[in-house]
Formats: structure tokens, sequence, C-alpha cells
């Protein structure tokens, strides 16, 4: 459901510091998986059932959706866990599930959880939508449109009056950041053939992010592909066109990445926090985007493009199979104690150095991921410029750390 009239800014959580990150960043709404039954089962930690009524009670204190991705293909076997997994769900009073089989649609409408159509059903065009309608009020379209054809989609949702479960007009849900797929929405058999290991039951292998080489089978001549992953696309970012976005009518704008670190999270939802909001306001300009995209690229990407929005026919391939982000983190040491009447952490120094002046990360379950510059530094209660390994050191914080929070210093990536 849109926010106070704005597009509602979804983040990616995959573990309680991702989900602090995003609702400390300004996330209107947050989506995670439990377990297996979701597309990003293997290459993230995962809640678990049990976490639940934790993840619902932090969202609803800053009043942030919760959305549970049950989104792979559901086999016989699963029935029973699946129907288990909604009712915890509706028990914990989650916001909605994510669902692209229709075992999981209907269970979900059978108890009153609300639906969200899943991106894995391929939807793009507007007889499509009027069919889920039935069972949904959210619909994630094919990541494959262009914002001409998101646009008629969302026209003809307003101008027929299509209206989900609850009465409201369908609101579309589109990607705004994050990885694609070579595959068309996700439906990519590669990790299954060489692996035995499914994409589509959420344990994709990555094939497409290695390199490969060509080889011709009748002559054996090889052919290495050079300088581009081919199968491997750069990461979609919306944010130098975000006005664009916005203005095809998308009511929810996702950001992919529950794979991904903490600081990816604060750092990606707190720049198109800023966004979102500057457009609200009048504010959006060139100068502005010059800035938001420094930020992006100081976390993990592959090098960032436009997706299909403005029309593209092909994608534009990574050049690395890693990230092209300028900055990474480093592990400095763990949080021993917090002086609250003072607010300060001391920390067990285990691995790297750190100084005055350097930016340094603290992750944590319930900290999330907050970063700063280091302005005073005390080493065994005296003031040090410097803090080594085997030290236990002191600094003041603008926040509370819990006891084996993680510090890592920021450094430029090589």
């Amino acid at each position: 459901m849109t926010v106070s009239g704005r597009v509602e800014l979804m983040a990616p959580a995959g573990n309680f510091e991702s989900l602090q990150a995003a609702i400390d960043n300004g996330a209107d709404s947050v989506y995670f998986g439990v377990d297996q039954l979701n597309m990003r089962a293997r290459s993230t930690v995962n809640f678990s059932v049990d976490d639940l009524p934790e993840i619902a009670r932090r969202c609803k204190a800053k009043n942030v959706r919760t959305y549970l991705t049950l989104n792979t293909i559901i086999y016989d076997h699963d029935l029973s866990v699946v129907k288990t997994l909604l009712n915890k769900a509706k028990e914990a009073d989650l916001t909605a599930v994510i669902a692209s089989d229709q075992a999981v649609i209907a269970s979900a409408r059978a108890i009153g959880l609300e639906v969200h159509i899943s991106t894995q059903l391929n939807v793009t065009n507007i007889e499509t939508v009027k069919f889920y309608s039935l069972f949904a009020d959210t619909i994630v379209l094919s990541r494959e449109l262009s914002l001409r054809q998101v646009k008629k989609i969302t026209e003809a949702i307003e101008r027929e009056q299509v209206k989900g479960p609850s009465g409201n007009l369908v609101e579309i849900e589109i990607f705004g950041h994050g990885a694609l797929c070579m595959a068309v929405s996700g439906k990519c058999y590669l990790s299954l053939h060489s692996h035995n290991s499914s994409a589509n039951r959420g344990a994709c292998k990555q094939n497409c992010r290695k390199k490969y080489t060509v080889i011709d089978q009748e002559s054996g001549f090889e052919i290495e592909i050079d300088n581009e992953y081919m199968m491997s696309p750069k990461d979609l970012c919306t944010i130098d066109f975000l006005d664009q976005v916005i203005d095809a009518g998308a009511k929810v704008l996702k950001i992919e990445g529950r794979g991904r670190a903490p600081e990816y999270v604060a750092t990606v939802i707190r720049t198109y926090r800023e966004a979102i909001d500057a457009i609200a306001q009048g504010t959006y300009n060139k100068e502005k985007v010059a800035e938001w995209m420094v930020a992006l690229e100081t976390v993990y990407n592959r090098g960032f493009w436009s997706g299909y929005y403005l029309g593209q026919k092909l994608g534009e391939w990574s050049d690395n199979p890693g990230s092209n982000a300028t900055q990474k983190k480093v592990y400095v040491g763990k949080a021993a104690h917090y002086f609250q009447k003072a607010s300060i952490g001391e920390f067990k120094i285990e691995a790297y150095d750190i100084k005055v002046g350097d930016r340094i990360l603290i992750t944590g379950p319930s900290t999330g991921a907050q970063e700063l510059t280091i302005e005073t530094l005390f080493v065994n209660e005296q003031q040090a410029e410097k803090a080594t390994k085997g030290d236990d050191c002191t600094l003041k914080l603008p926040f509370r750390v819990r006891l084996s929070d993680k510090m890592y210093k920021i450094v430029t990536a090589e």
C-alpha cells in the first residue's frame, strides 16, 4: 500500500543486521525469507519461523510493513510446511506473503493473509493483472518491461478500476536497484543442469557469474570470452531516472539484495529514501544524483545499468566476477561492553589496526549497520591515536552497541 501518497520503498532483509539497517535508514517495508522455501534459500542465512514475532515487533514499532517471501516452486511434500509457515505468518500479523505457486496463493487466501504476486509469474499485461487481482492486492511486474509498458498497465488499472481482494486498486511493484538475472524473471535451469541445484527452489549456484571458454567441437579451437561475463548482467540502478520510474505509476519500489551485507542495505535504502523524498519535495536534480551515485558505488555492485526500463533490447554485461564497489570492509574486532550513561563503546581489537580519522562500520542483530568516523580513541584508558591487535579500546558512539557486535574498518577497494 502506498505510504502517504508516495512510492513505497521496499528493502531486503537476509538477517537481523540487514533488517535493522533497513528500518534505521527509511524503508517503508521489508521482505525476507524463512528457512528453505524462498528464492534466496542458499545465498543468505534466512530467518526461522521463531523469528517472525520479533521481525513483526521491530517493524510495527516503526510502521514498516512486513512481507514474507514464499515464492519458490512448491512440491507435494512441501504443502504441510507451507501451510504451517503461512499460519505462523498470520499469527505474527505479518502484512503479506509474496507468492508465485497457486498452492501458496490459495492457502494464504484461505486464512485471510494478504497476497502479493511474485515476479516469478512474469506478469506483462493488464489482462494478467486482472486475473491475479482475484487473489492479490499487489503484483510485481516482469523485470523485462519498459517504463512505457509499466505505465500502460498502471493507467489501465486506474481507468478500469481493477481492484484486489481488499477492495482497493491493485498496486504495481517493480524493481528499483540491485542484481539482475540473465534469465526471464529468474527462470533459469543452468544451476539445476550442472549441480542438480535448482534456482527455482532458491538454490542457484550462479553459473552465469563465471568466466567461460567456447570450444569448437569439430576443430577443438578454443575462444576465451575476454573482458565480458556474457551471462552476468550489471546491477540495475534507477537513481538517475527515478522521477520517470515514479511517473510510470508503480506504487512499490523494490530494492534487491537479501544475500548482501547490512551496509549494502543501509547505504542503498538511505540513498533511495533521499531520492524519493527529493522528488516529492521538488528538489531532485543532477547534482544530487551525482552524489547518490558515488554513495551507491561504495557498496557491492557489478557496475550499473538501467535494465530494460528505457527500452534497451539487450543487457549490459559485467566485466568481472565480483564487486565493483569503491570501498570494502576489513574486520577489526568485537564489542565487549557499552557504557550507557557516557555513550561509550568498548571493543577488543582482534585483527586490523584502527586510528583517529578512520571510517568504521559496526554491525549487529540489534545495531544494524552503523558508520562513523573515529574522532577520539582511548586505549587502556589513555587517549591514543591508534589501537592495534590485542588492545582494548573505547570510543564515544552516537548509538548503542551490544556484546559481540562486530567492528570493521572501511577502506578503499583496490
